[in-house]
């Protein structure tokens, strides 16, 4: 059995409804206790008034409840919005009052609870999800993919990628984040096992690996930063899992070191490399580091070659793209689709941002933003965002972060700067008294990986030529102060 990505509806149901579909930290479902989870969802959907082309907001964690909404969202037309529990209360009401979801389906509790007050249909048909990344204004924006992306995408993992038979995905990304797609999609498409791992499980180190020895899982999808946690332990390794046979990158730059580490605990394991923003349904070039590739050791690794379906260019530095995987633009948002979507050849197109070169094979090669996105293990930030939350705090005037970078240019800790309503000496201070909770007041604003590690008072921010904070300043002035700070005796 499997779930097709063509007509969004279970598949092959003749045979093997007593395999495993979905295991959790709470057991094992098979496909045909999967295919009568979601039917019994969808009877109950209905009954709270749940209907086509009105967006429903699910939150949780990586319960099967959570996966069983959104296939059940699938196959009723319902654009499913994916909100982590990571997340404080008031970003998940927002995000219900942006997309105008009149319910918000509690994964956790399996409860229907109210949403926005006038809840109304999408102006956008067909949407298969629409999932929300942080945002330049203080908002978190929402990218809007189509059932046919999703369906390119299932595609692409079934016809490209040679993962064998019914494999096991490991799958620790939340559902929030479009990474996690390549896990549960590939998956179901697969008639194989999504392995969903929580954060309490991923804690323990030893439990972990055990989890995933248990469930046999072959196919590893995750950011480089992940498996760089993974490599302080002695026993992730061939012995422990020995049916892992594929790690897939995306999200982040993949060098040759951290491959390298790779192939010495799992000496046959492929590695392949991919890209793609959320805005083109999670990727869209992909490459496996073969021999030849392996011995060039280019640093970083090329992100790969365009998908079957996918145009990818270079247009003035910036990785642009085209094709039917491409979204069908950010929510209620005019401004940014008229700066960042455009149509080739018929096509819907995106210009990522993203700074990047191909060369005569086509491998594409990524070499950073263009503007003041970043990627912290592997969550798509905004700093502008981040600057809007601190200038909510009490006594700030205005607020703004920097990204602290190793000399391999990924990024290690977020820096945040406060400048105080009452005048002071310029230049760094000591934070006010009325902010010593801050970082539990940006809580209540932000998740916990857009919170910075610190927290620094600064009178009269310096400033660019266009009067804004000068980010490079400010952390010079934070670097000078650290590298000066005597040692306490």
């Amino acid at each position: 059995m499997r779930f097709d990505f063509n007509a969004y509806d279970f598949a092959d149901t003749e045979s093997g409804a007593d395999a495993i579909a979905v295991a959790d930290a709470q057991g094992a479902t098979t496909w045909g206790e999967l295919k009568a989870a979601t039917q019994a969802w969808e009877a109950a959907a209905r009954q709270a008034g749940v209907t086509a082309g009105v967006p429903l907001t699910i939150s949780g964690h990586k319960e099967t409840a959570f996966l069983v909404a959104i296939l059940g969202c699938l196959r009723l037309g319902v654009p499913f919005v994916p909100i982590d529990v990571i997340n404080p209360p008031e970003r998940i009401a927002r995000i219900g009052e942006l997309v105008r979801a009149g319910l918000r389906y509690d994964a956790q509790g399996q409860v229907f609870l109210p949403g926005c007050d006038a809840p109304a249909p999408l102006a956008e048909a067909g949407l298969a999800y629409i999932m929300f990344t942080s945002g330049s204004t203080g908002d978190p924006k929402g990218v809007q993919i189509g059932r046919e992306s999703v369906t390119l995408f299932a595609g692409w993992i079934r016809d490209c990628l040679n993962l064998g038979a019914a494999p096991a995905f490991m799958d620790q990304m939340l559902f929030s984040f479009d990474f996690s797609l390549f896990n549960w999609v590939g998956a179901l498409e697969l008639g194989g096992t999504c392995v969903l791992c929580p954060r309490e499980t991923i804690a323990l180190r030893d439990a972990f690996i055990q989890y995933l020895a248990d469930t046999r899982i072959n196919v590893w999808a995750s950011t480089p930063s992940f498996v760089r946690q993974q490599l302080f332990n002695p026993d992730f390794d061939h012995a422990h899992l020995p049916d892992l046979r594929v790690f897939v990158f995306g999200a982040e730059s993949l060098t040759p070191p951290m491959a390298e580490a790779l192939w010495m605990r799992f000496p046959q394991v492929r590695i392949i490399n991919s890209y793609g923003p959320t805005e083109a349904t999670c990727s869209t070039t992909w490459v496996e580091i073969d021999p030849a590739l392996r011995a060039a050791a280019p640093n970083p690794f090329p992100i790969g070659r365009a998908k079957p379906y996918a145009d990818v260019f270079i247009e003035n530095g910036e990785i642009s793209i085209a094709g039917d995987h491409v979204m069908r633009g950010y929510l209620n948002r005019p401004d940014l689709n008229a700066s960042r979507m455009f149509t080739r050849d018929g096509k819907r197109g995106y210009r990522s941002g993203d700074l990047g070169e191909i060369d005569a094979h086509g491998l594409v090669t990524f070499r950073g933003r263009a503007d003041e996105q970043i990627k912290l293990h592997g969550y798509r930030i905004e700093l502008a965002e981040i600057d809007a939350a601190l200038a909510t705090l009490p006594g700030a005037r205005a607020g703004a972060t920097v990204a602290l970078r190793r000399p391999d240019g990924a990024i290690v800790r977020l820096i945040g700067f406060v400048e105080p309503a009452v005048a002071g000496p310029d230049g760094l201070q000591p934070l006010p008294p009325e902010l010593r909770d801050w970082k539990a007041l940006l809580a209540r604003r932000l998740p916990p990986y857009m919170i910075p590690s610190e927290l620094v008072a600064c009178h009269r921010f310096p400033t660019t030529s266009t009067d804004k904070a000068d980010r490079k300043q400010l952390q010079r002035l934070y670097l000078d102060a650290r590298l000066s700070k005597k040692p306490e005796s």
